[in-house]
């Protein structure tokens, strides 16, 4: 599912809502979910998972074309944990 599909699926669930109030919803929703990250901050919703920054620092490692040693620099990642109800319903067994 891409944004566009989201806000699709909002504006599809709330007929009361025009689309582009759907469309600032999401905005400020995604938009609040990384500013949070950006300050370091955790950032759990109860019943999809949580969201968090996690440091990784500098390295050696391959270029894959080549196999020459390359500098991987230090970098910040944005790591999701899926929370029990998204895993459960992952792992239902198929009704096909």
């Amino acid at each position: 599912m891409i944004k566009s599909e989201l806000i699709e699926a909002v504006a599809a669930r709330n007929p009361h809502l025009y689309r582009q109030d759907a469309e600032k919803i999401v905005e400020t929703i995604l938009e609040s979910i990384v500013e949070a990250l950006e300050r370091g901050e955790r950032v759990e919703i109860r019943g999809f998972g949580a969201f968090q920054v996690r440091y990784r620092p500098s390295r050696a490692g391959r270029d894959p074309s080549n196999g020459n040693a390359v500098f991987v620099e230090e970098k910040w990642v944005p790591l999701f944990r899926p929370g029990k109800a998204i895993s459960d319903r992952l792992n239902e067994p198929r009704r096909d």
